[in-house]
């Protein structure tokens, strides 16, 4: 009952049914990583996840992506290497951000870090299950980039053989350019790294991405 009572309280959110305004940081947070969502609609060469209504694809690369709610761009980066070692991570809160905190969930840990940015928009970066999403919204919109961040990353699930054979290939000599998940970007560098990223014009069908 109570798996089913926190799988409705994350659904509604995600669905506008209950004011995310309302919500605190730590409520998203809590019901995120606690609720039993198994469906994934995104499949990617090693990892699945699932991307929730009000998000589209706008570019992809073999383990980044750039998603969008049609008013900001969300940069998620999956660490196949740190899975697949089963890296440990320990996070040290920041007093001096808007936000700061680690996320716990038996296995899987992270953080999220909400710092102010620039024009009165805040950057945040969210760190669990081996991957990270970055975004700069404005401070009415935290708690809804914040549920739709923790939305995917709790769904992530990775493929052990694919990857196995991805790093036994020697994959990370190719081209693609690596990002160091556990690395706090904060606001001086975060501008810089993601003018390096490609972005496109094209927007996928959500529903069901192959």
């Amino acid at each position: 009952m109570k798996k089913l009572f926190l799988l409705g309280a994350i659904l509604l959110l995600l669905s506008g049914c209950t004011s995310i305004e309302s919500s605190s940081i730590d409520t998203i947070l809590e019901d995120s990583i606690h609720s039993r969502v198994a469906t994934t609609n995104v499949n990617r060469k090693g990892y699945r996840y699932y991307l929730p209504k009000g998000l589209v694809i706008k570019s992809s690369t073999l383990f980044n992506e750039i998603l969008s709610d049609q008013k900001y761009l969300y940069y998620l980066y999956v660490d196949i290497v740190s899975y697949d070692s089963q890296v440990k991570f320990r996070y040290t809160v920041n007093a001096d951000a808007y936000y700061s905190a680690s996320i716990t969930n038996q296995a899987k840990n992270g953080y999220i870090e909400i710092n102010n940015y620039e024009n009165d928009q805040y950057l945040i970066e969210i760190m669990y299950n081996y991957a990270k999403i970055e975004v700069v919204a404005y401070e009415s919109d935290i708690n809804q980039c914040v549920a739709y961040a923790m939305s995917i990353l709790s769904s992530i699930t990775y493929n052990d053989s694919v990857i196995e054979n991805y790093l036994g290939d020697d994959i990370f000599e190719s081209s693609e350019e690596n990002y160091d998940i556990f690395e706090i970007v904060g606001s001086d560098n975060y501008l810089q790294f993601t003018e390096d990223v490609e972005q496109t014009d094209e927007i996928r069908d959500p529903d069901y991405i192959n």
